[in-house]
Order: C-alpha cells, then sequence, then structure tokens
C-alpha cells in the first residue's frame, strides 16, 4: 500500500510563525511608504515657493538700498533661490547684504539691522512691510511672501553677521566654505542631506525657543553626521541618524572641518557646558522618540514630531 507521496503536515506553530512574519512585513512595507508620504508632504510645503519671483525681488530691494550694499558682494546665501530649499529658519536667509562703510565692525548689529529695514521701508511699494529681527530683515509683500536678507560686514579675513543668540555682537562664518562643504555632502548622500537638515530643523522648531539650536549649527552638525555615512540615503533613514550623532556631537564645539567657522555655535559655551548637556538630552530624547514611533510602526508619532495635526 502506497502513501498519497504529498508532504507531511506542517505544524500548525510553523505556519502561525510564517503568517505573521508576512503579516508584519506587510506592515512594515506600509509604515515605510506613509513615512515617506509624510515626510514629502512636509518637504513639498517647505520647497513651495516661486523662486523666479523671490530673485526678481530681491533684485529689487538690493536697488532700493543703494551704496549701503556692495554690489559686487550682494549673494544669495542659504535660502530656495541658490538651493530651491527654502524653511523657516535662522539659516535659511534668501540673501546675505555685504555692506559698504569703514568701521562697521564696530556697530551695533541691531543698529545695522534698524538701518537697513529703515532704508528698505523708504524704497518700497505701499503695502510691503519691513520688519527688523534678531539677525534679519524680513520683507512681506501682499501676496505673503517673506524674504529674509541678513546684514553682514567683512572683518579680519571673515564675514560676520548679527548672532543669533545675542544681537549686540558680531558672528563669524565663512559662507563659500560652508556652501561648498554642503554642496559636496549633499551630492555625497545622493541629494538627501539638505531635506534632512530641512525636515531636522522642523523637528527642532517644535521645541521651546531657548532651547533650539541656531541653524547654522545644525547645518554644520548634519555635515559632520554625514562625512562618512554609508547608510540608506533616504530622509527616512537620514534624520534618526542626525538625531543620533548629534546627541554627542553637540558637547563639543565644532571645528572648522566642515567648512564652517569655529564659532558656529559659540553661544553654547565650552565643551560639556549646561547649554551643551541640555541640548544632548533634548536631542537624545528625540532620537528615542523617533526610534520608537519607528519601532511601532506609528505614523501619528512622527507626525507629532513634525508639528503635524493628525
Amino acid at each position: 500500500m502506497g502513501g498519497s507521496g504529498g508532504p507531511p503536515d506542517s505544524d500548525p506553530k510553523d505556519v502561525a510563525r510564517k503568517l505573521a512574519e508576512a503579516e508584519a512585513n506587510v506592515d512594515q512595507h506600509t509604515f515605510n511608504r506613509k513615512l515617506a508620504e509624510l515626510l514629502s508632504s512636509v518637504l513639498a510645503d517647505y520647497n513651495n515657493r516661486d523662486t523666479v519671483l523671490v530673485r526678481n525681488r530681491i533684485d529689487e530691494l538690493i536697488g532700493s538700498l543703494g551704496d549701503l550694499v556692495d554690489n559686487q558682494v550682494a549673494t544669495v546665501f542659504g535660502g530656495s533661490v541658490s538651493k530651491h530649499t527654502y524653511i523657516d529658519g535662522l539659516s535659511d536667509i534668501d540673501c546675505l547684504l555685504l555692506l559698504n562703510g569703514d568701521g562697521l565692525d564696530e556697530s551695533n548689529p541691531r543698529q545695522i539691522l534698524q538701518t537697513v529695514a529703515q532704508r528698505l521701508s523708504a524704497g518700497l511699494d505701499e503695502g510691503v512691510s519691513v520688519t527688523a529681527g534678531e539677525i534679519a530683515v524680513t520683507v512681506t509683500f501682499p501676496d505673503g511672501m517673506e524674504i529674509q536678507l541678513v546684514p553682514a560686514i567683512r572683518s579680519d579675513g571673515y564675514t560676520r553677521i548679527p548672532s543669533s543668540r545675542d544681537p549686540e555682537i558680531w558672528s563669524s562664518i565663512n559662507p563659500e566654505k560652508f556652501r561648498r562643504g554642503l554642496t559636496h555632502y549633499n551630492e555625497q548622500c545622493g541629494g538627501n542631506l539638505v531635506p534632512t537638515i530641512k525636515l531636522a530643523k522642523a523637528i527642532i522648531a517644535q521645541l521651546p525657543d531657548a532651547h533650539q539650536l541656531s541653524g547654522y549649527h545644525i547645518e554644520s552638525l548634519a555635515i559632520d553626521a554625514f562625512k562618512n555615512y554609508d547608510g540608506t540615503q533616504t530622509p527616512a533613514a537620514m534624520v534618526p541618524h542626525f538625531f543620533k550623532h548629534a546627541k554627542d556631537r553637540v558637547l563639543s564645539p565644532m571645528t572648522d572641518s566642515s567648512g564652517q567657522s569655529v564659532h558656529v555655535d559659540e553661544y553654547m559655551g565650552e565643551s560639556g557646558s549646561p547649554a551643551r548637556v541640555n541640548a544632548s538630552h533634548l536631542l537624545g530624547r528625540i532620537w528615542r522618540r523617533m526610534s520608537s514611533a519607528s519601532a511601532a510602526g506609528s505614523i501619528p508619532q512622527w507626525e507629532d514630531l513634525l508639528g503635524r495635526e493628525e
């Protein structure tokens, strides 16, 4: 008597395990897709700008400032015009205005901001509002577009802008070296470093103002985090990596290895300062929340991190 020749009955426990694994794979795939869609949606909001109109308006603003601006060095720096990556933040200015005049480094940055704002107000059409902030002058047009201009001076071989933490002093940057460094590592990461920076800023922006890092500091931390990155080149993978790296790196002052000035994080003091320890704690907490959200496959938790309502 011969048997049926078929395979023996499968172990019910093995069948259940395989089914659970298959369901988990489907769930993970669904979560990954939804997370990618969420991050793309956030980025789309930040990139939604008419860059041609921005450029035209910047030219108009520079023209209204006349000889206050050195016409050889009015430079688009960190906003949508140069990188097409607009997001509200300290480093995402639309234009860096290098000013004319001797002895400007001895001037109070707050006074310089007021001077630029007053000159702009006098030369613009009715309906355009001008506001002097801590480091930038913001021009708001009737259609709602805002353009940020940061006055800068040259001194001792550095470009200096108003400090993000103390409007009474100047802070040194090297915008051209920094731009080259950011461009290089962005290309090395398949064009995903700049989107990652924008998303990191959006998350950090949910912190109280007193605990937020400056935009230049965030960009420099990101460059440092992705110098030798060999992981998955997507914002969904790179944003958690940024926070994991930044929570430790923030404990020590940034060096010039990223192409940015050593003064990029002077506002946080020396290594191990209370400000640095507090920042490390907050960045670590964000990373842990992010890791927990992904482990749980929770899009609402990610939305909360990004300041999005469910």
